[in-house]
């Protein structure tokens, strides 16, 4: 049997902050509802930023959710998207 090969988890760990994964997973779904839900009212926007948020495994945080909810539903609506 052969030996198994070193492993040092040092090298990489400090590069990155505590909970960055999840913080991509919280930018994903922000930004997802945000291309689909602009303009709408603050309470449609929450419950979709909550689904989001399930979808991708991340535990809603009511007040956060809220601070998002209110500001995605003052954006203006995206212009349609003219693909031929």
């Amino acid at each position: 049997m052969e030996p198994l090969a070193s492993v040092s988890f040092a090298g990489g760990a400090g590069q990155r902050p505590v909970g960055w994964q999840m913080q991509l997973r919280v930018d994903y779904a922000v930004n997802k509802v945000m291309q689909t839900h602009r303009g709408k009212s603050e309470d449609e926007v929450a419950q979709a930023i909550q689904d989001q948020l399930r979808s991708v495994g991340v535990v809603p945080n009511s007040r956060q959710i809220a601070h998002y909810a209110t500001v995605i539903s003052t954006l203006p609506l995206l212009p349609p998207n003219n693909r031929t």
